[in-house]
């Protein structure tokens, strides 16, 4: 993902059959079922640890999921699916990078991108030098543009040439979708064995068998998804009416025909106007230096810990790349963590993500240490430096990066030795954004945002008025940007669920059923973003995206315990801080994500931070209803009824 080549798909393609065979002869293993299944079944069990009780619980779902049930030709095909899928995923992924680095756009005559900024300008040239121009400027020219995030969104926001954004536009979105790079066989052949997949375990639909480890069920997660997108419908709208009146006012001659191609551009237009916020200017005080020195200090001011360069410590496999350590309060290491920031069209794949390299673990332990630290590593595809310049980031850019680290803490401040449940293991999938998303929070938050908002070459603080706008500009589109996410949600529930190979329906068919229902504008005819949609498949969200929205109401109760407790006081963020590693952090998989949540918000409540719906009495009927109706599900997101309600009431007024 961060250095393909064509050598490295040869490898992978040989080894893959071997790796996906061990898998599924240690997934189908009946003397290791056979061995939880009797710990579990043992009088020992109620002794156990939570921790090794989740994982037990989890280890025996996995393995019916596995197929360590099925039988003799019924085994043999859900092998030869799970072959087949691995084969499928890596090709679709391939795909994906093949259809983004094949797009280029040679630009000559500097009139075609008027309106592009400086940085994206430089950022063209300096593609254009790399694919054979050597004498490439930013003022001068020549340029390429390719579908490269830091390539192409500028071009969709600023450009003024419409036919050129069109043009731009509509090679993204049908990405991987013809001739010898097309992902739409692959998407419904990956649609098809999921299906068959899912009945061969017993279960309807492949969302079922994701859902089987999920605290979210089908209809919950489908029920969340409604009441966002209507509460966001009329909103999306009236977005759309004002980006609508704006450019008839500016006397464009599409004010009353915007389209897909027109939206970032007049969107960015009318943020300008009614802000005052221009994000390229905004680059220079986000610089990365200074952005990750703020992020660290951010770190130790909540969890206690510092993160020191430890660069040569570790092989790398970009000169890019830089590994650090991240200590405790004594000194010691706990974590360590690779950083890969900068956008690599070449060799590596879009978007953002963090995973780990190892996990913290006792067994695992080597050389006398009582324990093995974890390892993570952390990649963006952001503007790289350009010119003698450091990497100047858009405010968007700081937020995945937040968002990564986020990720990231979660595996690293892991206080369990059992390796299966430490960190990011064992979490139920729709709870693992919840982290990401809370540091999200933490970008406007005045100190921190200050702390990183700082010229690159001056020094100077970010203008107090500038962080204001930003800060009232966070809700800009709030309508738009959440049917945005409700889509592909909507759309992944939709294929997992409702798509047939047989049936009435394409898949793009059940696309743009969806997206008449998720957007003011529907998706072109033509529209195959599912041909690069690799989040659901080559990724892990398959029948899961909805979980960003679902950790979303996790991460803003969690961030509203910080405001609770004063977000000008260090002492309460320090001290909140410490609560959020014990309760969300080092438990990893070892706590039902839902029993941590509370566990926080409950600390919050007695602390007296949480002061919604007290009086001299207790907690309102209203306050303790609001709890309960969002926690009244168990970690399988079955309903639990008057036992929950009754113990959670009992837990909210309690002394």
């Amino acid at each position: 993902m961060v250095k393909d080549s064509a050598e490295l798909r040869i490898a992978i393609e040989e080894v893959q059959p071997e790796k996906v065979k061990f898998q599924l002869r240690l997934g189908q293993s009946k003397p290791i079922y056979n061995a939880f299944k009797s710990i579990q079944d043992s009088p020992f069990w109620s002794n156990l640890t939570e921790p090794r009780k989740r994982i037990v619980e989890a280890q025996i779902k996995e393995a019916v999921l596995n197929g360590v049930a099925l039988e003799d030709e019924k085994r043999e095909k859900f092998n030869e699916i799970e072959q087949e899928l691995e084969k499928l995923s890596q090709k679709f992924s391939e795909n994906v990078l093949d259809a983004t680095k094949k797009f280029e756009k040679l630009i000559t005559d500097k009139k075609e991108i008027e309106g592009l900024p400086p940085s994206a300008l430089g950022l063209a040239a300096q593609t254009a030098a790399s694919k054979g121009h050597e004498n490439a400027s930013a003022e001068d020219g020549p340029w390429v543009i390719t579908l490269d995030a830091p390539s192409f969104t500028p071009v969709m926001q600023h450009v003024k040439n419409r036919s050129l954004r069109e043009e731009v536009y509509r090679a993204y979105v049908t990405r991987a979708s013809s001739g010898d790079i097309d992902n739409s066989p692959i998407v419904a052949k990956i649609l098809e064995l999921r299906l068959e997949k899912a009945k061969l375990l017993g279960y309807n639909n492949y969302a079922e068998v994701s859902m089987a480890m999920k605290m979210a069920t089908i209809r919950s997660a489908e029920e969340l998804l409604e009441k966002v997108r209507s509460a966001s419908w009329d909103p999306a709208v009236q977005d759309m009416e004002e980006l609508k009146v704006f450019a008839r006012e500016k006397g464009a001659a599409e004010a009353d025909n915007l389209t897909h191609w027109d939206i970032s551009f007049w969107s960015e237009r009318l943020r300008e106007a009614k802000y005052n916020i221009n994000e390229e200017e905004l680059r220079p005080y986000f610089s990365l230096p200074k952005v990750m020195d703020g992020l660290f200090s951010l770190a130790n001011a909540l969890f206690d810990i510092n993160i020191e360069p430890a660069d040569g410590l570790a092989p790398v496999w970009n000169p890019d790349v830089r590994f650090y350590c991240v200590k405790d309060s004594s000194g010691n290491p706990i974590a360590y963590f690779y950083f890969d920031p900068y956008s690599r069209p070449s060799e590596k794949r879009g978007g953002a993500w963090m995973d780990e390299v190892f996990a913290r673990s006792r067994v695992l332990a080597r050389d006398g240490s009582p324990v093995r630290l974890p390892v993570a590593h952390m990649v963006c595809n952001q503007t790289p430096p350009l010119g003698g310049k450091p990497s100047l980031m858009t405010f968007r850019e700081v937020e995945t990066v937040f968002h990564e680290f986020g990720h990231a803490l979660q595996h690293m401040l892991t206080k369990q030795d059992e390796g299966l449940v430490a960190g990011i293991r064992g979490i139920e999938w729709d709870a693992v954004e919840l982290p990401s998303q809370f540091m999200e929070n933490w970008c406007y938050h005045r100190d921190t945002l200050m702390s990183i908002a700082k010229h690159y070459e001056t020094g100077e603080s970010l203008p107090e008025e500038v962080y204001l706008k930003l800060l009232a500009a966070r809700t800009f589109r709030a309508g738009s940007m959440n049917l945005r996410q409700i889509r592909f949600a909507s759309l992944d529930l939709e294929l997992h669920t409702k798509y047939t190979p047989d049936g009435p329906e394409s898949i793009y068919d059940i696309d743009q059923r969806v997206g008449n229902r998720t957007q003011v504008i529907p998706p072109l005819p033509e529209d195959r973003f599912l041909c690069s949609f690799s989040h659901i498949f080559a990724g892990g969200y398959a029948a899961g995206y909805y979980s960003y929205k679902w950790a979303e109401v996790l991460s803003a109760d969690a961030f509203s315990a910080f405001e609770d407790a004063g977000l000008d006081s260090d002492k309460a963020i320090k001290e909140t801080g410490q609560r959020f590693r014990e309760t969300v952090l080092a438990l990893g998989g070892g706590k039902a994500p839902l029993q941590r949540h509370l566990e926080l918000l409950t600390w919050s409540i007695h602390k007296g931070h949480m002061k919604v719906g007290c009086s001299p009495d207790g907690f309102s009927d209203q306050f303790v209803h609001s709890i309960v109706a969002r926690s009244s599900y168990d970690r399988r997101g079955n309903w639990k009824g008057t036992v929950m309600e009754e113990s959670l009431e009992t837990l909210v007024r309690s002394p």
